[in-house]
This record gives C-alpha cells, structure tokens and sequence, in this order.
C-alpha cells in the first residue's frame, strides 16, 4: 500500500538521467520507474539540453564524465539557460576528488550522489531535493511567462499589462499549471491541490474552471491532453 502511495504522488514527476553508461541508465530507470516517476534518458550533456528544452524535467540526474559534452559544461549551460534554469541538476560521479565537486557546485549543480550508487540513498536524495522544489514555488509570489504575470499575492493576472481578475479557484489552477509550463497536471493531482481531499467535486468542475480560463486568456495557453489532464503552454 506504502509503494502504491508513493507511486501516486510521484507520477507527475520527471527525471531526465544523463550517463554514457547503458547499465547505470537501466539500473537508474528500473529504481526510479518503481517508485512512479516518468523517466528520460540522455548519452551526454549535449543531448541532455536537447531533451530538457522539449520536456523541461524537475530534475536532472548527470553524469561528470561523458563524450560530446561533460556535466560540468551542460550544467553550467543549463543554469544559464532562462527557461532551464530552476530545474535540479545533481551530479553521479565515481570521482571523489574535491576539486571535482567545487567545479561542479560552480557550474550551478544542486548536489551530489556518488557513485556506485545505492537505491535507498538515491530515491531518499531526489525527495528530498524535489521537496526544496516544491517550498521554492510556494514561495513565488510572482510567475513571469511572456506576456502572462501571475501574482500570488493580489491575486491578480495581467497579460500585457492588462490587469485580469479571476476568482480564486480559477486563480489557484492557472497558478499550478503556470508553475510548470509544459508539464503535463492530471485530472487526479489538479482535484487534490486546488481542491483537496476534504471537497468532492467531479471532472466536469476542472473542464468548467479551465473553459472560463480559456475565456479570459485565450485558448492558446492551456493545452488539454486527452485522458490525462491540462497544461500550460507559452
């Protein structure tokens, strides 16, 4: 029962595992795919990028050490990168030579896990790493897309420079799809974070909420999936 909670609340989440390594990738994948996350795969730091711009991870599991591209270059690339940047970055490395960590701290990364790897230890480090994730958008007032700002704090949506009002469900939705734009919200996570386990509301109440977003946004920043749910779209 454990297993299958944790498998619930994981599924919306996507790691993107970088190693020119086939073994490592697959034991990574099978560890990580138990525990319900979505998983991606990249051969070196070039690649990565490409993968991290079309999917954006919430976090990115790389090697040092690998052809084309190094972690410590695509790192640093991905951290310079405005639409890349807040995405976790933590390096696998059989390399314990300090040098080797300070580099790949400067170059932005957001910790370490050393190779050989242990499966309690790596599925212990991402939870805790996804939870610094989640505490850093709660404490976003403001969320810039575009021509879209959404703050928090008004409760207030402009969209080039036009002040928008929403009621505060429709509010709380477009901020969590905005929270993560290009990433897939199922119909199940979007019913416990805006409306929570103590409500009982059924589909037709999220189609409702996002029709009237729609309205005042235009229909081209929410995305639907069909079967899955929403998302939003820059």
């Amino acid at each position: 029962m454990l297993v299958e909670i944790c498998s619930m609340e994981n599924k919306n989440l996507k790691i993107l595992v970088v190693d020119d390594e086939k073994d490592i990738q697959e034991f990574i994948e099978y560890n990580l795919r138990k525990e319900g996350y979505e998983v991606l795969l990249a051969n070196n730091g070039a690649e990565a990028i490409e993968i991290a711009k079309k999917t954006k991870p919430d976090l990115i599991l790389m090697d040092v050490m690998m052809p084309k591209m190094d972690g410590i270059e695509a790192c640093r690339k991905i951290k310079s990168d405005d639409f890349l940047k807040k995405i976790f970055v933590v390096f696998l490395t059989a390399r314990s030579e300090e040098y080797s960590e300070i580099a790949g701290f400067d170059a932005g990364a957001d910790d370490y896990i050393s190779k050989p790897i242990k499966p309690k230890l790596l599925l212990s480090r991402i939870k805790a790493i996804l939870r610094r994730k989640d505490k850093q958008i709660e404490q976003e007032s403001k969320i810039s897309l575009g021509a879209i700002v959404i703050d928090r704090e008004s409760f207030l949506v402009y969209r080039n420079d036009t002040k928008i009002q929403f009621p505060r469900k429709e509010f709380e939705l477009l901020y969590l799809l905005a929270s993560k734009p290009g990433k897939v919200f199922t119909r199940e996570y979007i019913l416990e974070k805006v409306w929570g386990d103590d409500v009982i509301v059924g589909d037709r109440t999220i189609d409702v909420h996002i029709r009237k977003i729609r309205e005042k946004l235009g229909d081209i920043h929410i995305g639907t999936v069909k079967g899955v749910g929403y998302k939003f779209e820059i």
